[in-house]
């Protein structure tokens, strides 16, 4: 009965002793949980116990496996041997280090030892769970220009050791500034955005075990178009019949849509507007219109100058033709650039005249070309008649030029000759003899002179001479008033000097006077006639006397 009620001590021994065991074995670790960035080194730091008077046989850190099978040793699973470190010992420090660690590195970790006894091997619970994370940049979907936006540097864990970020932009690191803001390094905040902060974002985190990139993201902004211009291939002179394409450059988010005005008339949409075989009807100014859902803008216009040749020339008469008027002709021209015009005659073969009008002087028939650098085009001819009162008008010209010849000749002639009489009066009033017996004062006046010469001329009435008015007459009369043996003949020529010496060798020799400075015209001329034959056949009567000369 009693050996039914009490317990048999052996088994009450072995009861107590596997207590005992269980308080001195142990495996304590500093986290429970890591969160580690891919690509770092991750420590895993853990102490143990064991039962005194034991040796620790082995150690070594396993993963979690399947029930009822020996978990592994990492140090010998390929995948871990070259990355796993153990930095304990087999007392009591049981910590490693991890390198590189991946996302399939995610798991519940623990360290194992065994002692030196059959059977005593333990594994410290609950383990440690290592979460790895590689890092994102979260954005808006939408960003609108102006808009506030922040940008996040996420993990799918929270980091167990302290690490800093920095941020780039088109693998450009980013600073702070005015209006842009880095909180905690984790977000990046900008404020009025624009789209010159499209790009590629992306944060690095590092720490003492290492340092990681985010994928990079692309910051979509949206916004209106802008900077609208149209360029025009190919450039320089379009003459016409060329290929002629036009590009609208626009810039925009979303892209825009692209519409083609010329002046305000629609006449295609797309970014390239092409024209084949463009002709001058072609020309004039273009522009493209930008339209997304955020605004739309035009471009500045751009002018399409088609050159091309003459053409649709004609001649046409400008105002109502009389008969006997010159007709004015007018040439009509299409060109680009401006034609130049020449006028023909059916029957000549140069041009008769140049230009757009064209006065028409005779009959004919006539026709203008035109022509530019890229070709030339006549007009028909059209017939002119001019007659009538033009040809009067041809008469009246000649004669009123032929009547300006003769009065200019005239005027010419009658200066000469009032010249040479002014010359002649001169020589008579200051000549003398080249002997003193004939000197005659400067204050001698003509009508004297002519007075003494009637008195000298014969008795008879032979020679009659009156109205003497020129000294050309007097010396006339005088000529014809001596003797007929040329001895005194004078001509219109002769100087009054000339006339004086004459005189002189005609007089008688025992008749010579001297005829002193303050002797007067009359006694000159009565000396002189007492010089001459004394017959009457030259009598003169009725000489009317000069002003003084």
């Amino acid at each position: 009965m009693s050996v039914r009620m009490a317990p048999p001590f052996p088994l009450i021994f072995l009861l107590v002793i596997h207590r005992v065991s269980s308080a001195k074995q142990s495996v304590s670790y500093s986290h429970s949980h890591i969160c580690a960035l891919e690509n770092s080194s991750v420590i895993m730091s853990c102490t143990y116990t064991y039962p005194p008077g034991h040796q620790i046989m082995n150690v070594f850190w396993t993963k979690g496996s399947a029930e009822n099978v020996e978990p592994p040793d990492l140090s010998e699973d390929p995948e871990y041997s070259q990355r796993l470190q153990y930095l304990g010992d087999k007392q009591k420090n049981c910590t490693i280090r991890l390198s590189h660690v991946t996302q399939k590195d995610s798991h519940m970790y623990y360290f194992r030892f065994t002692i030196n006894k059959p059977d005593k091997k333990w594994t410290g619970k609950p383990g440690v769970n290592l979460t790895v994370t590689d890092l994102q940049v979260e954005s808006p979907e939408r960003v609108t220009e102006g808009d506030s936006v922040r940008l996040t540097c996420k993990s799918s864990c929270a980091l167990t050791d302290r690490a800093t970020f920095i941020w780039y932009r088109n693998s450009q690191p980013l600073t702070e500034r005015r209006d842009r803001n880095l909180r905690s390094g984790r977000i990046y905040s900008i404020s009025n955005i624009s789209s010159d902060d499209s790009g590629e974002y992306k944060c690095k985190s590092r720490n003492e075990h290492g340092e990681k990139y985010s994928d990079a993201v692309t910051l979509n902004i949206m916004y209106p178009p802008k900077s609208i211009s149209v360029s025009i291939s190919p450039s320089g002179e379009i003459v016409e019949g060329d290929s002629v394409t036009l590009n609208c450059s626009s810039d925009s988010n979303p892209p825009a849509e692209i519409s083609w005005f010329k002046g305000g008339t629609f006449v295609g949409s797309g970014r390239i507007y092409s024209i084949s075989k463009i002709s001058s009807d072609d020309s004039g100014e273009y522009k493209c219109k930008s339209r997304n859902k955020h605004g739309e803008k035009d471009s500045d216009a751009v002018t399409l100058n088609i050159m091309y040749p003459p053409r649709s020339v004609s001649v046409s008469v400008s105002g109502e033709i009389v008969e006997g008027d010159s007709v004015t002709l007018i040439c009509s021209s299409d060109s680009n650039p401006s034609a130049e015009i020449s006028w023909f005659k059916e029957d000549q073969s140069s041009s008769v005249g140049s230009g757009q009008s064209f006065s028409a002087l005779q009959s004919g028939r006539f026709y203008c070309e035109a022509h530019n650098q890229h070709g030339s085009q006549r007009s028909d001819a059209v017939t002119v008649t001019v007659k009538g009162h033009l040809v009067t008008l041809y008469i009246y010209v000649v004669v009123i030029c032929g009547a300006a010849v003769i009065i200019v000749m005239l005027v010419i002639w009658r200066s000469r000759g009032k010249k040479k009489k002014d010359k002649l009066e001169t020589q008579m009033n200051h000549s003398r003899p080249g002997d003193d017996r004939y000197k005659v004062s400067d204050v001698e006046m003509t009508e004297d002179l002519y007075e003494n010469m009637i008195h000298s001329r014969p008795a008879d009435d032979g020679y009659k001479v009156s109205d003497v008015e020129t000294p050309e007459d007097l010396y006339e009369n005088m000529n014809h008033s001596r003797p007929d043996d040329g001895q005194y003949k004078v001509s219109d020529d002769e100087t009054t000097e000339e006339l004086y010496e004459n005189m002189n060798h005609s007089r008688p020799d025992d008749d010579r006077c001297k005829v002193s400075d303050d002797e007067m015209t009359e006694d000159l001329y009565e000396n002189i006639n007492h010089a001459r034959p004394h017959d009457d056949s030259l009598k003169g009567n009725d000489i009317e006397s000069t002003e003084p000369v």
